[in-house]
């Protein structure tokens, strides 16, 4: 028997990291729904929303619409060079961050699929020692983070993949997020967003994939018993229990806010998608004109006028 002690006391819930995952394909509302989240969230926290963009600046579309300080992220994308990015922020004071997106971590230059590949060099017998060192950088990127004492928004893209199961028969799995599987099972909510969802996520699905992926601890389930888009009360809800507040309840969705109702969130979103893939200029005033007459909620509006001035720049850039 050894000389170790022990104490104990009566459980009380403290303060912990909020950690919020968001996954999903292009065009199912990351960006726009990880900065409602993160204003939320810094109305508890106080302090400035950081966003790590690896998404072509991405993010920038909304600078008219959120306050927060831009981190361009590009490749190397090791675990250990997300670390330094997020390991930035917090220096500077960051009380939120967003990842925009952690992807990259998984499957983009640098990142760990491509670490394990040049750990193996070719040589298939080291297959499972090869992982070994990417792991290890990414489980220290996972204990870091969660030692930083800062709140953030993931967000992952999804792409719809199939199994193969021992009959030989694939099987659809769904929309699966491209990211490592210790990343999702850290996260304390991870929301499932479809294709032109307008931020409203989705906690039903009848792919075992989606499903597999979903969380939603009880404590969060009146939070998000309505069908509405991911908002700024919902990430103030969030951060006021990870400060140790009582769990959120149910109330009925706002409706008379400046953000716009779901219907039209839904479609400001579509509206975006469409300008972000434009061609030409002409395309351009082709979509604005035929939307110029509908009547938009400052915050969509705002957006909306960002997304064309940030896709004017882009393709006045083109040869």
């Amino acid at each position: 028997m050894s000389n170790r002690t022990f104490t104990d006391q009566t459980a009380v819930r403290e303060s912990v990291p909020l950690l919020v995952g968001l996954m999903g394909p292009s065009g199912s509302g990351k960006t726009y729904s990880a900065l409602r989240v993160a204003t939320g969230m810094q109305q508890v926290t106080g302090g400035e929303i950081f966003v790590i963009d690896t998404e072509h600046k991405r993010s920038l579309h909304y600078a008219e619409n959120f306050k927060f300080r831009h981190v361009p992220f590009n490749a190397p994308f090791s675990p250990l060079d997300y670390l330094d990015a997020i390991e930035y922020c917090v220096s500077k004071g960051a009380k939120t961050i967003i990842v925009d997106s952690l992807s990259h971590e998984h499957e983009g230059p640098g990142g760990v699929l491509e670490w394990h590949e040049k750990e193996m060099d070719g040589d298939f017998k080291k297959q499972f020692t090869a992982w070994a060192k990417p792991k290890a950088a990414r489980r220290r990127l996972i204990n870091t983070m969660l030692q930083l004492g800062v709140n953030a928004v993931f967000c992952f893209r999804a792409k719809e993949k199939m199994k193969i199961m021992p009959d030989g028969k694939p099987k659809q799995m769904g929309w699966m997020p491209i990211a490592g599987d210790e990343f999702l099972y850290e996260m304390t909510v991870n929301c499932l967003l479809y294709p032109n969802s307008g931020g409203v996520p989705t906690w039903k699905s009848e792919e075992v994939g989606e499903l597999q992926m979903m969380k939603l601890p009880t404590q969060f389930t009146g939070l998000f018993a309505q069908q509405t888009p991911l908002s700024e009360k919902i990430g103030k809800e969030l951060a006021s229990w990870a400060a140790g507040g009582e769990d959120p309840v149910i109330e009925p969705p706002d409706t008379e806010d400046d953000t716009g109702n779901e219907e039209e969130d839904a479609a400001a979103m579509a509206l975006m998608d469409a300008i972000e893939i434009a061609e030409t200029i002409a395309d351009l005033k082709s979509i604005s004109a035929a939307n110029r007459a509908k009547k938009w909620s400052p915050s969509n509006r705002a957006g909306i006028k960002g997304a064309i001035l940030t896709r004017t720049a882009e393709l006045n850039k083109k040869p």
